[in-house]
């Protein structure tokens, strides 16, 4: 008789609200097509539960769990270490349990660059991201070493958004010396210059339930050449979305940049390569 071992192996997610994240949809569908008896948990921690949660994914022997909104930066605090692009951006979205030891990583930028190269080479294209908090620092920074040679911050807290361009223009730039990076204060409606290749929302804006908020852009800047990109993935179609098809832009989801982080936040944990398209699909399922 074979030995019986009812233990799962645990990873999952920490935010405040979290309600709203679908990955739990993506995670778990790969971790049956790999054969493997985990579990993802979609966990709700407020900002002043966060060290305690910490220290329970040690407790409870977690292999590693995801952080998002409002965490990616308050969590640095309670891990171990970071991995170097963590510790380059200052954000993590990804923990992983290494020897006992938890380190953080960030595979937002990441999965998100390997979502637009489906699309283009993002190497001297010119790029307008849309915030500054966690998911903005992953995806400039990563745009940035991926050869994106002009980048700009438009944000509406003029500390946070001048503290990311200096991340920018100081430790990144010793790498990508052909780069040039610049914040603009949102103030009003927001005029896309016409040379921008990318257009990025890192913000929150739209996520649910508030899915009619729109980003503040004079929407007759958007064009046909430029693509456009949601970080956002509850709904898939938010109004940025919707607004850039209606303009003929080659458009990046939410949905798309989520399954390209989980592929890697996967082989982090479990030194599997998953199926991408098993992941896309549990999430479509869920927002038929």
């Amino acid at each position: 008789m074979a030995e019986l071992n009812f233990k799962q192996e645990l990873v999952g997610c920490y935010g405040y609200p979290v309600a709203e994240n679908p990955t739990q949809a993506m995670i778990e569908p790969a971790f049956r097509a790999l054969g493997l008896d985990w579990r993802y948990l979609t966990l709700e921690v407020r900002p002043e539960g966060l060290k305690a949660a910490v220290e329970a994914a040690r407790v409870f022997g977690f292999q590693g769990f995801n952080c998002t909104i409002p965490h990616k930066v308050e969590v640095i605090q309670y891990l171990d270490r970071l991995g170097e692009s963590a510790e380059l951006m200052g954000a993590v979205n990804c923990v992983v349990n290494r020897e006992g030891k938890l380190v953080g990583e960030n595979t937002d930028g990441k999965g998100f660059v390997a979502s637009l190269e489906e699309i283009d080479d993002p190497a001297g294209k010119s790029v307008v991201i849309f915030g500054a908090g966690g998911a903005a620092r992953a995806i400039s920074v990563e745009m940035a070493l991926a050869g994106a040679n002009r980048i700009s911050i438009v944000n509406r807290s003029e500390d946070r958004g001048r503290e990311l361009t200096a991340l920018l223009n100081d430790k990144v730039k010793d790498r990508c010396p052909e780069l040039e990076s610049n914040f603009v204060l949102w103030n009003g409606n927001f005029q896309i210059p016409s040379d921008t290749d990318i257009v990025i929302n890192a913000t929150s804006i739209g996520l649910y339930p508030d899915v009619d908020a729109k980003l503040a852009l004079d929407s007759n800047a958007l064009t046909s050449n430029m693509i456009v990109a949601d970080v956002i993935p509850n709904p898939p179609k938010t109004q940025l979305v919707k607004l850039a098809a209606s303009k003929g832009c080659h458009v990046i989801d939410g949905l798309k940049m989520l399954v390209g982080q989980g592929v890697i936040g996967i082989e982090y944990w479990t030194g599997r390569i998953p199926d991408a398209s098993v992941m896309r699909a549990g999430l479509e399922a869920v927002f038929e």
